[in-house]
């Protein structure tokens, strides 16, 4: 690829001092890096249609005067140390930024009022701010030898614009019969959307789903990913209190166009939602015509009891979609996820996938595939289960020893996080001096002061890192 000089034919100046000009400029401002590649005469010459010995009169002088240097038998570099920047020389080189207005943004842009959370991670820190499975954990031979083997056998097709939108009919296929299975959801596989993940299932669900001053109940304290997404799109949200059967239906606002829930591990408190309360929710929203939004991210990792089937599952003449990720179930980069949607909704949200992104990659999908069909997906969820919920005993054992009477831990023993209230002010500071990263929960509230509420993610910490993290905070 040539670099950007531009000449022009017409002006005064000559065209080698012209390209003589544009490479000083380039090299002074740091726009050309020190011991960097140039073009090669003919290459240049070919790219700005000039003779081949102007280049060449323009290189000359760039030699002589110190910015470049020819190497034989490798080519011309910019010089690592530069001559003297003499007051004409850089004063034409110093260029000032240009002044940029601020160019208006539309009303979903200025919606955007919050970056989403998420806090870095910090070198030599016991981290419980970091939400996700263990890594370490995953079977990433069976993963890869699956990958490498469609790579290598797979059309031609694999690598081109993807036919099917809604995602690959034997990896739909698979989900369906998945979530038929495992949490009781009715669909067929034409019901089945594949996305980028349970965000841009959340993004469609805002799009299509309600209009702009519409109000849309959400659970508070809830997820800050939902509750950014649809203010953004203009939505009313309307906070719903979760008590420790889920949200409290008796609060739900009249006239609600959607309503947003996390019923099976609920996020952040970690309660799931009762039998009896999925019923009076799907009686409410029957009674309101409204649509719920049924987000299933990690009902996989449940530690004591039976299962709960799914809102979707219990539906009847209720419109519930029903997203679900294995970003979290097998790691983060895997950004595929699904939509389930009613019927009538299908075309709808395909015609809008396909316009957001075209479709989500088909190597992935097809691997996926396989990793569901041949039960590895179960047999990963089984070891994950009994060791997450080993960590969660630990870091429950841990709050309990270390911050006796100051900790309450809420929900059920479920997903890959715990919901603690910390009665004591001077925790954050603990963290802060032992390297220990927290993570405050204010974010997940609509309104109030939760400075005493944190989320601790435990999945990806062994059981020596949570007992010597909690043991760092303790009270003293």
């Amino acid at each position: 690829m040539t670099l950007a000089i531009s000449i022009e034919a017409s002006a005064d100046v000559p065209i080698h001092r012209q390209i003589y000009e544009g490479w000083q400029r380039g090299i002074l401002s740091g726009r050309f890096a020190a011991g960097g590649r140039l073009p090669s005469t003919r290459e240049l010459a070919l790219t700005l249609a000039v003779s081949r010995s102007t280049v060449t009169q323009a290189y000359e002088q760039l030699i002589a005067e110190g910015y470049l240097q020819a190497i034989r038998g490798s080519g011309t570099f910019v010089c690592r140390e530069l001559p003297d920047r003499s007051p004409n020389v850089s004063g034409a080189a110093k260029r000032r930024p240009k002044a940029v207005l601020c160019a208006p943004l539309s009303r979903y842009g200025a919606g955007l009022l919050q970056d989403y959370p998420r806090d870095a991670r910090l070198p030599g820190f016991i981290n419980f701010s970091q939400w996700g499975p263990d890594r370490e954990q995953f079977p990433w031979k069976i993963w890869r030898r699956y990958l490498w083997h469609h790579l290598r056998h797979v059309s031609h097709e694999v690598f081109d614009y993807a036919e099917q939108v809604e995602g690959y009919d034997p990896l739909r296929e698979e989900i369906s019969k998945h979530v038929s299975r495992f949490r009781a959801v009715n669909c067929t596989p034409s019901q089945v959307i594949v996305v980028n993940g349970s965000q841009q299932a959340l993004d469609l669900c805002a799009r299509l789903l309600f209009e702009r001053g519409d109000k849309v109940a959400v659970e508070n304290p809830g997820y800050p990913g939902a509750l950014r997404t649809f203010e953004a799109y203009g939505a009313m949200l309307q906070p719903v209190p979760v008590d420790h059967d889920g949200i409290v239906c008796r609060d739900l606002p009249d006239s609600a166009r959607v309503i947003y829930v996390t019923p099976s591990h609920q996020y952040p408190t970690g309660v799931s939602m009762s039998l009896h309360r999925r019923l009076e929710l799907l009686a409410e929203a029957r009674r309101q015509g409204a649509v719920i939004i049924e987000d299933d991210y990690d009902s996989e990792y449940r530690y004591s009891g039976s299962p709960l089937p799914s809102l979707q599952g219990l539906a009847e003449n209720v419109p519930v979609i029903y997203c679900g990720t294995f970003s979290k179930v097998m790691f983060p980069g895997l950004r595929i996820g699904y939509l389930i949607v009613p019927e009538t909704l299908v075309a709808a949200f395909v015609r809008a996938k396909r316009l957001a992104d075209n479709f989500t990659p088909v190597a992935e999908q097809i691997a996926l595939k396989d990793f569901i069909a041949d039960g590895h997906l179960e047999r990963h969820i089984r070891r994950m289960r009994r060791l997450y919920g080993g960590r969660r005993e630990v870091l429950l054992e841990s709050l309990r020893r270390h911050l006796a009477g100051a900790a309450t831990v809420y929900g059920d023993a479920a997903g890959m996080h715990a919901f603690v209230r910390i009665d004591d002010k001077a925790v954050g500071e603990r963290a802060k001096r032992n390297k220990v990263q927290l993570q405050s929960a204010q974010n997940c509230f609509l309104g109030g002061t939760h400075s005493d509420h944190y989320l601790f993610a435990f999945a990806a910490l062994t059981e020596r890192a949570i007992r010597g993290g909690i043991r760092r905070i303790g009270c003293r």
